[in-house]
């Protein structure tokens, strides 16, 4: 008589330490192993460096001798009787919500002009994103010599109609607008980009619905265009802003802060603080309050813009 055949089964209960390890990779703490990379170079290069910042910020080091005193929060104190400070402050915002205001205006009419069809659509995007390729130093020197007094090509010009030229990087009254200008024309391509690839997503339905409700051009981007660019608006007008209250290398390309400190910002104050007067504790202070400043400015920006995505 032949043995009964053993039966056998597809689904075999799993080995216990097989399914525990199998459970442990599929769980939270493996995946937040996966964080650890990208917390140690924060904490590294960025967290490191901020809470270093702020213990010299307390003391009187000159930048490079080893022996420096504590001296608290005199340095913090010294910003309050600083008579170069409010106008620090302000040229700064201006270079940071000046910049953003004109970068995002005129980036979007580019958008919406380019997003056209139209024959030299390619070409026109390529000559208006490539200055946010070239260095900011180098822009910076490159507008500089539109705008030096002897010489200039834009004083070159005014001769032609009168007898004297126009020192226009020495008046203090102009020459943070200007440097606001070079730094607009310089990253208002990268405001037309974002724009550009908003505008793209928009369902085209949308817009034919609006043309059989009889809505216009200006009905049409004030009720479709312009909400549902709302996420494209949030990212760009943030990262100019960002960028701007940072701008550093057009300032010292075209003017150095001068005459005095007239057209410095923040980043030019600490570096001339640091490099120029050896006063390395000050300009450490200084770039804590860039920080902090920055930090309130783009969070409350960013939150604003936040409730207008969902509103919208």
């Amino acid at each position: 008589m032949a043995p009964a055949p053993i039966e056998t089964s597809h689904h075999t209960k799993p080995h216990p330490r097989r399914e525990g390890r199998r459970q442990w990779f599929h769980s939270p703490a493996w995946l937040n192993l996966l964080y650890a990379p990208a917390l140690l170079l924060f904490c590294l290069f960025i967290f490191y460096p901020f809470l270093k910042g702020i213990s010299i910020s307390m003391t009187n080091w000159n930048g490079y001798s080893q022996e420096y005193k504590w001296i608290g929060l005199s340095n913090y104190k010294r910003m309050l009787t600083d008579p170069d400070m409010s106008n620090v402050i302000k040229n700064t915002l201006i270079y940071g919500l000046g910049s953003a205001l004109f970068q995002n205006i005129i980036g979007l009419a580019y958008a919406l002009f380019l997003n056209r069809n139209i024959r030299i659509r390619g070409l026109t995007r390529t000559i208006i994103y490539l200055p946010a390729i070239i260095s900011p130093l180098i822009m910076g020197y490159i507008w500089y010599f539109f705008f030096q007094y002897n010489g200039g090509a834009i004083n070159d010009i005014l001769l032609l109609f009168q007898d004297k030229p126009v020192n226009l990087l020495g008046s203090p009254k102009i020459n943070v607008w200007i440097i606001t200008f070079v730094n607009t024309y310089q990253y208002l391509g990268i405001a037309m980009i974002i724009f550009l690839a908003g505008l793209q997503i928009i369902p085209k339905d949308y817009y034919e619905a609006a043309t059989i409700d009889g809505a216009g051009s200006f009905a049409k981007f004030a009720h479709v265009t312009w909400p549902l660019l709302a996420p494209s608006f949030t990212v760009s007008v943030v990262l100019n802003v960002i960028g701007g209250l940072k701008l550093f290398d057009v300032v010292t390309a075209m003017t150095n802060s001068g005459p005095g400190y007239a057209s410095a910002s923040l980043s030019t104050l600490m570096y001339q603080l640091y490099f120029g007067r050896e006063d390395a504790g000050y300009a450490a202070a200084i770039g804590n309050l860039m920080f902090v400043m920055i930090s309130i400015v783009s969070i409350t920006v960013l939150y604003y813009l936040r409730k207008r995505e969902v509103s919208a």
